[in-house]
């Protein structure tokens, strides 16, 4: 798998495919959302070639692990709103007074565009850069895509503009720029500031929703621990190496604390502990498990220790086949979108192709060459979003990726298709559908104890651990102070006790009141 980057319209896509595909025995599946290249190849070729090819099309890539989150773009979503907020600093004036002076030639002034170029100038030259070098680098590989539409909008109304303004017969005023105070054709710096400012705009968002569907697959990739504590050394006289969850290996023991997720899929062979598996699951209530029970990689265990043996490491761990499941679905092409990457492959030459042809028919038909031009710009400019070939991919990452985010896996592009036909939904699930996090809904008390005083006792023995249920019920009594507590001692599997203003307060399971040992009065 390759991330490519670059990419900035269907035509992009289309085109990293097609050099790919002249490779013998490879084939790809580019995907513009992403910037991953899912790729198919022979032995004989390698992945530099693979890359080089994709560099010679005008792009840059490099090898990436098929488990890993897309990397966010945070240099393009920061960079990308400083050039949207300086255009719409400087467009929303120059439309502004170009509106007000073409209704009212009373107000014009002296020198007026001047003060309208040297507004938009910016807009059009910084501001649209990003169009500007992937256009300029399309042309060093003889290739065209959005970015050139968008271009040469753009510097076809601002050339025509200053070509307007330096040849008007105005006479001099004083030299310089003062010499073109009043032009005699119309100018078309707001159109060209107006463009950029939108398609800027249209950049922005489709970043900013490209990060929070990655940033959505990076949580549940962050789900596995960086590091494991490994037991190394003969049965009985192990010692713990904390090392890289990498360097985990089928076979291999480790240790998990409390309030550590598990690295990998295993079996406790020591020890016991709740494990909370509701980033996993969806299931808010914590599993007992002891020696002998199976845990899942990147569930959290909580008040105990287990010693667990790894089964399954890396790609094999139920959390890597989430993750797969997940970027599977966002790297496949549903219909539409394979219907638009062959239509790209022609569209940006023919919409090139219709400029010129509506050029040459105004001109031919009698037209000043200004509104010639500015009706060539037309095309251009209407043409250049394409936004069906960017909606399509940028739609399935973000569903899939909040899918994610809220425990709902798509395996595949093909089941987004087919819900928007799905009259009935059945859920099949254990239990109830639940939002992974437990609440206490319902306090019992026997008198004399009232459900206040028995509610705070216990939240202020739970004080003390670290149990989701502990959390539930402390969350019951809101922002009240809670009592101190003395010899706190939580019983893993069982519930906790504790000493609560001379009092003896236990928590647990209905079993635990039913231990002799801590029979209470």
């Amino acid at each position: 798998m390759l991330a490519v980057d670059g990419m900035t319209c269907a035509a992009c896509v289309g085109r990293v495919e097609r050099k790919l595909g002249k490779l013998e025995r490879v084939v790809a599946t580019v995907n513009l959302a992403t910037g991953r290249a899912t790729i198919t190849h022979p032995p004989s070729v390698p992945v530099a070639t693979l890359v080089e090819t994709v560099e010679r099309a005008g792009y840059r890539a490099r090898p990436v692990e098929p488990g890993s989150p897309p990397t966010p773009p945070h240099g393009d979503v920061d960079g990308l709103r400083r050039r949207l907020t300086v255009a719409l600093l400087l467009f929303v004036p120059v439309a502004d007074l170009s509106l007000a002076l073409s209704l009212v030639p009373a107000l014009r002034f002296p020198g007026w565009q001047i003060v309208i170029a040297t507004l938009a100038l910016p807009v059009v030259g910084w501001a649209a850069w990003p169009f500007h070098r992937a256009a300029l680098a399309g042309l060093r590989h003889r290739t065209t895509s959005m970015d050139t539409l968008v271009s040469l909008g753009i510097i076809t109304a601002s050339a025509w503009s200053l070509w307007t303004l330096a040849t008007s017969g105005a006479p001099p005023v004083e030299g310089g720029w003062t010499a073109v105070l009043h032009p005699d054709g119309p100018l078309y710096l707001e159109v060209a500031a107006g463009v950029t400012t939108f398609q800027l705009a249209g950049r922005y968002f489709e970043a900013r929703a490209r990060r929070a569907a990655g940033g959505a697959l990076r949580a549940l990739v962050g789900l596995r621990p960086a590091e494991v504590s490994v037991l190394r050394g003969p049965e009985g006289r192990e010692t713990e190496q904390r090392v890289p969850v990498a360097h985990l290996s089928a076979g291999d023991r480790f240790v998990v604390r409390p309030g550590e997720r598990i690295a990998a899929d295993g079996t406790v062979v020591a020890g016991m502990a709740a494990v909370d598996t509701s980033a996993m699951t969806g299931e808010p209530v914590p599993v007992e498990v002891g020696a002998g029970d199976d845990v899942v990689g990147g569930a959290i265990a909580v008040g105990g220790t287990l010693t667990v043996r790894a089964d399954r490491v890396g790609d094999a761990t139920r959390l890597a086949q989430m993750v797969r499941a997940v970027q599977d679905a966002q790297a496949g092409k549903s219909a539409t979108q394979r219907l638009v990457d062959r239509v790209s492959a022609v569209f940006v030459p023919a919409v090139l192709g219709l400029a010129v042809l509506t050029l040459a028919g105004w001109l031919m038909a009698g037209a000043s060459t200004g509104d010639a031009v500015i009706r060539a710009v037309a095309v251009l400019v209407i043409a250049c979003p394409c936004a069906l070939g960017l909606a399509t991919p940028t739609a399935i990452m973000v569903a899939t990726g909040r899918g994610a985010e809220l425990g709902i896996f798509v395996t595949g592009f093909r089941a987004l298709e087919a819900v928007h036909a799905a009259d009935i939904v059945v859920l099949d699930k254990t239990g109830t559908l639940t939002t992974g996090r437990m609440q206490v809904t319902g306090v019992a008390a026997v008198a004399p104890r009232t459900e206040t005083e028995l509610l705070t006792l216990a939240a202020a023995v739970e004080n003390g651990s670290e149990h989701p249920i502990a959390s539930a019920v402390r969350a019951r009594t809101g922002e009240a102070p809670l009592p101190a507590i003395a010899g706190f001692r939580a019983l893993p599997g069982r519930g906790a006790h504790g000493t609560v203003d001379g009092r003896e307060v236990l928590v647990g399971r209905p079993d635990l009141f039913d231990d002799p040992r801590w029979r209470i009065g």
